[in-house]
């Protein structure tokens, strides 16, 4: 089982990699911030995975701390948005 779980978090970590892409050469900033929540959102999974393959409690929190750091993150940008949208 632990394998299939190490393999999963391979998946996302290319998917990861690609998305890393896409914030260097994102043509507009949502293109990018997009792509940035795609990188959050795989290394929690990611982090989720390996907490269980490894039996790593402790990155079950680090996984939950991104998370917050995520939500914040958007909303931080929106409201960014909207105030340069604004002016």
């Amino acid at each position: 089982m632990p394998e299939m779980l190490l393999a999963i978090a391979l998946v996302l970590l290319l998917t990861m990699s690609v998305g890393l892409v896409r914030v260097v050469i994102g043509p507009t900033p949502p293109d990018r911030m997009m792509a940035a929540q795609l990188l959050g959102t795989s290394g929690i999974a990611t982090l989720l995975l390996l907490s269980q393959a490894l039996g790593v409690p402790a990155l079950l929190d680090v996984a939950l701390i991104f998370a917050l750091l995520a939500a914040v993150s958007v909303a931080a940008f929106t409201r960014r948005r909207a105030g340069a949208d604004q002016a």
